[in-house]
């Protein structure tokens, strides 16, 4: 039996899933803005983004993705770790959150610990070139039997598997979900010896997520530029659920942080909200432009 304490509160903890929520948001408000991913100017509106995460989704099930089942996902921010977010909520499988920054050592510990069959990954960022790192180590990983590279056509081949998969297959596997399911692992950094990985559930990072929102105050008319990292807690669970859960718009500035383009996104895009930690903020302020 599962037992739940919880202190007085105006407002009650969501009981539904992450899939659940996100459809009530586009049942609300379909044709607000949902995303922007600036680097690339796409743009997304709910309705699009529901649709975009649905095919994803449905794409997962016909690689045989099952509930329970871990999808780890490596990359700098971008659309698609948003919509992987989403889709493997919406199936009942546990996104991994690979920290971009490690090094292949880490990458194995990371991936065998948690049993990940499937890896979605940029192909290289900045310094780091993560195709060659996972050909490197590929035969060290245990679990993983496909690892699907974004902007490549391994992207485009997941989505077209959507085909073979019903709207209403993956609507009856929505329906066996519950808000108890472990839907998300987070590695600790690792620093004192190997990273802790913590397993999370819908209703552990929907309602960190809802109720960041609740304070902020946010609705369909706000827009929130993230540009703290998407595999920390920061940016996939007190930004994008934190957003999503108020119908308000994920503005996505760059895929790493970058002061300038950080500044402008806020401009362009007329953010109403902008998100960091202390040294990101003393960049910004820096800059000779300010």
């Amino acid at each position: 039996m599962t037992s739940y304490r919880s202190g007085a509160s105006d407002i009650p903890l969501l009981g539904e899933t992450i899939g659940e929520n996100l459809s009530r948001t586009v049942a609300r408000v379909a044709d607000a803005e949902a995303m922007v991913e600036c680097e690339s100017g796409r743009r997304w509106t709910y309705a699009q983004l529901d649709a975009d995460v649905d095919r994803l989704a449905r794409g997962l099930m016909d690689m045989g993705v099952a509930v329970g089942e871990r999808v780890g996902i490596w990359s700098p921010n971008c659309a698609e770790w948003v919509l992987l977010q989403y889709a493997t909520a919406r199936i009942g499988a546990i996104l991994v959150n690979i920290n971009p920054a490690y090094r292949t050592h880490e990458l194995v510990y990371a991936l065998n610990q948690s049993g990940c069959r499937i890896l979605v990954s940029a192909t290289e960022f900045k310094t780091s070139n993560y195709a060659g790192m996972v050909d490197e180590v590929r035969s060290q990983l245990e679990t993983v039997e496909s690892v699907v590279y974004i902007g490549t056509p391994d992207w485009g081949a997941l989505v077209a598997r959507a085909d073979g998969v019903s709207p209403e297959a993956l609507a009856d596997r929505s329906a066996q979900l519950s808000s108890d399911d472990a839907i998300n692992i987070q590695y600790t950094s690792g620093t004192t010896g190997f990273p802790k990985g913590a397993t999370l559930s819908h209703r552990n990072i929907l309602n960190n997520g809802f109720f960041i929102g609740e304070g902020c105050g946010y609705s369909e008319v706000d827009r929130v530029c993230i540009p703290v990292p998407f595999y920390h807690c920061f940016g996939m669970v007190l930004g994008n659920l934190a957003v999503t859960t108020h119908g308000a718009c994920i503005v996505i500035p760059a895929p790493g942080f970058d002061a300038a383009l950080t500044l402008q996104a806020v401009v362009t895009e007329k953010c109403t909200s902008l998100y960091g930690v202390p040294t990101m903020f003393i960049a910004e302020l820096a800059l000779p432009d300010f």
